[in-house]
């Protein structure tokens, strides 16, 4: 499956977020369930609103785009400040070539977590882990940690 680009969060207001994905992470591997208050679409569909993103972003259509993420990133930042933040901290997922889906995780009856191997129009790869969660039946995104393809974790 090919997907398009997304990086990592530059601003202090962002490392909450990324202590979150990581802390979602940490819960998987220990087999800690996250409570859920309504039914959740299927896993599968987790990775629609990213594929959506990632082709908003190539447009240049950081409204579609910040549509796409969870309340709580809308809550961490406006319109603007996402554009900037995507366009300086994640040049990859701004501007990708191609995304393919590596992993899957679901945390039980919490948030899902996708791996994916982003490319960017800079010739630069990069492993992104977004955390998907879901909001009035529909997955949104909470976050992404990326890091350079190949590193290790």
């Amino acid at each position: 499956m090919r997907l398009p680009s997304q990086r990592g969060l530059p601003f202090r207001r962002g490392i909450l977020t990324v202590l979150a994905v990581a802390a979602g992470l940490a819960a998987i591997g220990s087999g800690a369930g996250v409570g859920r208050a309504q039914a959740r679409p299927q896993v599968g569909m987790a990775l629609d609103p990213v594929m959506q993103q990632l082709e908003a972003f190539r447009r240049d259509d950081f409204d579609a785009a910040y549509a796409l993420a969870s309340a709580q990133i809308r809550q961490l930042f406006d319109r603007a400040s996402f554009e900037h933040m995507v366009r300086t901290g994640y040049p990859e997922i701004a501007r990708s070539s191609s995304a393919a889906l590596a992993d899957i995780r679901e945390a039980p009856d919490g948030p899902v977590y996708l791996r994916l191997v982003i490319r960017g129009a800079n010739g630069r790869s990069i492993d992104a882990v977004y955390e998907m969660v879901v909001e009035e039946g529909a997955w949104k995104i909470n976050g992404v940690v990326a890091r350079p393809s190949g590193t290790a974790a």
